[in-house]
């Protein structure tokens, strides 16, 4: 029902919502989600011009949630990168064909399903029912902020 994009999509945005608030790289996305860089890369950029994600650059930049996780929702980025499409005509464009057949009924209940689902769906109830667990199955020490230790003083 999902694309692999939006799949890659919603595991950096589960990661991101997980690290609150604090900037990762995409390399650092990559290499939580499984998800190849140059991939990501794109598919993050598409996320900050949808107005999901902000980004910055330089030392400590990387990307943050626009939004708090609680008002962000599965739909928001479905929605963002891969645009889930109801069926409200005949596919097939059959001329007078005003209602859907009893095959495209039941394809659009099943999108109408996936479409309730994920609109009643925040990041933050993602993080929130992982309980002790990370989101994504893997180690909690995978996705927690990083710390940035500074040079030694002889390596300047």
């Amino acid at each position: 029902m999902i694309s692999q994009t939006v799949e890659y999509a919603l595991r950096a945005m589960v990661t991101l919502a997980y690290r609150a608030g604090d900037a990762m790289t995409v390399h650092e996305i990559a290499e939580v989600t499984r998800v190849p860089a140059p991939y990501l890369s794109k598919l993050m950029q598409g996320m900050v011009r949808s107005g999901l994600l902000k980004s910055r650059r330089g030392l400590g930049g990387g990307f943050t949630l626009s939004r708090p996780p609680d008002a962000i929702t599965m739909w928001d980025i479905l929605q963002a990168v891969d645009p889930l499409k109801r069926i409200h005509s005949c596919p097939l464009e059959i001329e007078g064909h005003e209602e859907l057949c009893p095959l495209h009924r039941r394809v659009d209940a099943a999108l109408a399903g996936v479409e309730s689902a994920f609109k009643g769906t925040t990041l933050a109830e993602v993080i929130a029912e992982s309980g002790s667990d990370s989101p994504l199955c893997t180690r909690r020490s995978d996705i927690v902020p990083l710390t940035i230790e500074p040079p030694d003083k002889k390596d300047q």
